[in-house]
């Protein structure tokens, strides 16, 4: 095995989260696909960086029961649970805060890079990083 290829996200909505991960964070839409049963197969990922490599995507999952709508938002109880490397910081998250991205934080210098929290439109919590050199 070599690498985590995708991970579900469960959402309200499918065009809402299209819209943000397209939009606000510049994500690339790698697949939308219509089903018979009428949901959808939405893929999207980061855009690739200078070396090629854009990482795993993630499939965009409607919410279809009660207990999946009380995760959206939630996915990793609170915790920051996605963490979004960067090659420029500030240009990202200028670009993003432009785009009404909400950072729950200044951002700040640790030991292992710049980083700043930031919400999805969903309330999960992310880390917009540039790791140190």
């Amino acid at each position: 095995m070599s690498l985590i290829a995708l991970v579900t996200l469960v959402v309200r909505d499918y065009d809402e989260a299209l819209a943000f991960y397209t939009g606000a964070l510049g994500f690339d839409l790698v697949e939308d696909t219509a089903r018979d049963d009428g949901s959808r197969w939405i893929v999207v990922r980061p855009a690739a960086g200078p070396d090629g490599a854009s990482g795993t995507s993630l499939l965009l999952a409607r919410a279809k029961s009660p207990e999946e709508e009380s995760a959206v938002g939630r996915q990793t109880g609170g915790r920051v649970g996605f963490f979004l490397h960067t090659d420029d910081f500030t240009r990202d998250h200028t670009r993003m805060t432009a785009a009404g991205v909400h950072f729950l934080e200044e951002p700040r210098r640790e030991p292992y890079g710049t980083v700043a929290v930031f919400e999805d439109l969903y309330g999960n919590r992310w880390d917009l990083l540039e790791p140190a050199v």
